[in-house]
């Protein structure tokens, strides 16, 4: 993969929203980005397909739902911007609102997810 593919990826608000949320979390399903970021489905799943596409990230279908995270065999150089770029933004209200919104959805981790 090119430099430039990953670059592009991330030069999208809700990509980099996402990519964020996957940081910090290590693995979502659809409904969790959708319940954090505010978006309808269509617009999440179609981010994910383009992330998808350029290797970022992988997803695992479980049952009806599908989960998403970070591809674990980035280039190390990937993982140290996409790190770096977690770190910077989360002092940004937006991004912070994302990861608070997350941790309040109801039925998450440890009960049935997604329900």
């Amino acid at each position: 993969m090119e430099p430039e593919s990953y670059f592009k990826a991330l030069a999208d608000l809700t990509r980099l929203r996402i990519l964020r949320l996957l940081i910090l979390e290590g693995e979502l399903c659809v409904c969790e980005l959708t319940h954090a970021l505010g978006e309808i489905q269509p617009k999440i799943s179609r981010h994910l397909a383009l992330l998808k596409e350029v290797a970022l990230v992988l997803d695992e279908r479980r049952g009806q739902w599908v989960y998403y995270r970070l591809n674990p065999a980035l280039p190390g150089w990937v993982g140290e911007v996409l790190a770096a770029a977690a770190q910077g933004l989360g002092a940004h209200k937006r991004f912070a609102a994302d990861h608070r919104a997350l941790k309040a959805m109801p039925d998450r981790p440890g009960g049935v997810r997604c329900a």
